[in-house]
């Protein structure tokens, strides 16, 4: 029997609290946080990182937690004023292993399950950036960041010591990347190490260095673990890497590699070994490995076009015996972002957007029929518990909980309770999924929230959300930075889009913004604000203004051009301004090369066709810009020169700075006061006339 959430037409949801309090930014910042779920080699217990903020030191603090697979009360693995995060339980099941910066340096540190003190696995003069236990219980793989050329840790770190201590500051680059997402980069790359361990399990002996190759293993910015395994007799690893060279910024050319885990751990530092590369044919992205139980198959994830970092995913599986390779998604129009294998290893278990949701799919090894177990709100985590799966759900009502699908009967069962601490008492707006024909008689699909406290007859403000990317999508999820809750709770209407280009509608769809930023994408922002203001009567038209973010910012400054009459106010969130210096001062220059044709320097006119920067005689809508000083991707000189182009309009206008945020804004006083700040804006420009 298959599970799934039913749903047609979405409609979900919370019920109304008795004086409740509408949700709100401090809330959305304070709400406990839970990570992905690991589960126990017996199948009967899942732990996972738990996040709390702490405002007063304007951070978050991550400890361990464990909860009971057959549901039970939870419990608290460690309680540190350092951070705990990563946690994996060792091959017998007696200790949580885990990432720790409770000493000079991050370590992998472990924990008794039955009680007692966590004490330090490894004490490297470097800190470790991931890890993974072999199965065999014997050894180690860890990643930390060194100088190639050199020959042991220690001369990374002297070398670190001197250049911080130089009285020179500057660094020369011959070849880009120079900077990449929010920090300039050195010449140290991200490399994997291999540590035997003693009978009691604490790392014996030298790193060695296993991974032979001039790249970042894991990859900038945020690759962890799920980029390299350990085959099940701990002899193999296999791991992605793209090659640091003068194409780097250019490329999407991740490849997967595997080399020998025996011989190191020697004395001589290093594997002695060059990495074989199992997908040199793919001149595209190959990452995510994950070994079979019986280490027979080799599963990982594929695209086919190089250059395109929206591709499609395909699953490819690889028998490590015969050495050939097959494609088990094909024909299926998703694109998975995460993989794993089921406890009996004959079938594989994918995560993919889905039609405004993220959901759970399963692929027998045979070729059969996909079947979908999950179908409706945001799979944000999984892993396999005997024949069951633990998963984290969330949903644009609800913050991720961890649930159990019973994949004989089809049932699923909450486990976990983390929001209620900091949630109880607090109401959140309804919401629905619904669909119009949008751009060439294409079928488009929205979400609409309704405001907190929501009265039949009434009519409402409207906060008209446009997502970044531009490949992404405004889906059923809890997201910790554009909450359409946040503006529920305000009062506000939120409506989002998924526009031409937008994932988890089919490749064809994703496919068809490049080339047409400005086109199809604003016909279907017209179109579906108009759906939204035909079937929902509450949704005052007359009151409506529209942020976004990334793509999204380019969006709100192509809409200042191209449809200036339409909004009361607009918030660009370090949007693009020019797509001609955004295209000389970004750093991941494949991005723009793929979108707009090539260089800017070969097809102009293809960066010019949807150029805001031409428009701005035309702007007339008061607007708030936003951007931060350490945004890479989209360099601050975009923010600055539209808020000189707003104020040299004379429209009404404000920048709001950030000099320690990134592309994001993370700290989380300064994420309530960016709430406040658009807050006041969308107040300001709509209330009653």
């Amino acid at each position: 029997m298959r599970f799934s959430f039913c749903l047609a037409i979405l409609l979900v949801l919370i019920a109304p609290v008795s004086n409740a309090e509408p949700f709100n930014a401090e809330h959305l910042v304070t709400i406990d946080r839970i990570g992905a779920p690991v589960v126990s080699p017996d199948g009967q217990s899942v732990v996972y990182t738990l996040r709390r903020t702490d405002l007063d030191a304007d951070t978050g603090r991550y400890d361990l937690w464990i909860s009971p697979v057959a549901g039970g009360e939870a419990r608290q693995l460690t309680s540190h004023p350092a951070n705990d995060t990563s946690p994996a339980w060792s091959p017998d099941g007696r200790h949580v292993l885990f990432l720790s910066n409770r000493g000079e340096a991050t370590q992998v540190w472990r924990i008794p399950v039955n009680g007692g003190e966590a004490e330090p696995v490894t004490d490297l003069p470097l800190g470790v950036g991931s890890f993974r236990i072999a199965p065999t219980e014997n050894r180690l793989v860890v990643s930390m960041s060194v100088y190639l050329d050199c020959d042991d840790l220690t001369c990374t770190v002297e070398r670190k010591a001197a250049e911080a201590n130089s009285p020179i500051s500057a660094k020369s680059y011959d070849q880009l990347f120079m900077r990449h997402w929010d920090h300039w980069l050195d010449e140290t790359r991200s490399q994997l190490f291999s540590i035997q361990l003693d009978e009691a399990g604490i790392a014996d002996g030298t790193p060695a260095r296993v991974t032979m190759l001039d790249a970042d293993i894991p990859s900038r910015i945020w690759g962890g673990n799920e980029e390299y395994a350990i085959s099940p007799d701990g002899e193999t690893l296999f791991f992605a890497a793209r090659l640091r060279d003068a194409n780097e910024p250019t490329s999407t050319n991740f490849d997967i590699y595997t080399t020998s885990l025996d011989d190191s751990g020697d004395d001589s530092g290093d594997n002695r070994g060059s990495p074989e590369n199992l997908t040199e044919g793919n001149p595209a992205w190959d990452t995510a490995p994950v070994v079979s139980p019986d280490g027979r198959y080799l599963a990982y994830l594929a695209m086919s076009r190089p250059g395109f970092e929206a591709d499609q995913y395909r699953i490819v599986l690889r028998d490590l015996r015969a050495g050939d390779n097959r494609v088990l998604t094909e024909g299926w129009d998703r694109s998975p972002s995460s993989i794993a294998f089921t406890a009996d290893g004959q079938s594989i278990l994918a995560v993919a957007q889905d039609v405004g949701h993220r959901t759970l799919w399963r692929f027998g090894l045979d070729g059969a029929a996909p079947v979908k177990l999950v179908d409706s709100g945001t799979v944000a985590g999984l892993d396999v518990a005997g024949e069951d799966i633990v998963y984290a759900m969330n949903s644009l009502g609800s913050p991720s909980e961890l649930h159990v699908l019973d994949t004989d009967t089809g049932a699923s069962r909450r486990i976990t309770d983390v929001s209620s601490r900091t949630l109880a008492g607090v109401e959140m707006g309804e919401y629905e999924q619904f669909s119009f024909e949008g751009a060439d008689g294409a079928t488009v699909y929205g979400f609409v929230v309704k405001p907190v406290g929501f009265e039949a007859g009434a009519t409402y403000p409207v906060a008209f959300l446009i997502h970044g990317g531009p490949q992404g999508s405004f889906s059923n999820n809890f997201h910790y930075r554009w909450n359409p809750q946040t503006y529920a709770g305000q009062g506000f209407a939120a409506v989002m889009i998924d526009f031409h280009g937008s994932t988890g509608y089919g490749q064809a769809f994703t496919d068809s913004i490049s080339g047409d930023w400005g086109g199809k994408p604003l016909e279907d922002l017209q179109l579906g604000l108009a759906a939204a203001l035909e079937r929902y009567r509450f949704l005052d038209g007359d009151r409506v203004c529209a942020l976004g973010a990334s793509y999204g910012g380019y969006m709100i400054n192509w809409i200042a051009g191209q449809w200036p009459e339409r909004f009361r106010c607009l918030v660009n969130h370090d949007g693009i301004f020019d797509n001609r210096s955004m295209y000389y001062t970004t750093e991941e220059l494949w991005f723009p090369e793929w979108e707009h044709g090539g260089p800017y320097f070969s097809n102009p006119e293809g960066y010019e066709l949807h150029n805001p920067a031409l428009y701005v005689d035309r702007w007339q809508t008061p607007m708030l810009v936003i951007h931060g000083e350490l945004d890479y991707r989209v360099p601050v000189t975009q923010g600055i020169a539209t808020f000189t182009a707003l104020q040299r309009r004379g429209i009404e206008s404000r920048f709001l700075y950030f000099p320690d945020e990134n592309h994001w804004v993370l700290k989380p006083n300064n994420s309530i006061h960016w709430h406040e700040q658009v807050n006041e804006w969308l107040h300001k420009y709509l209330s009653e006339n």
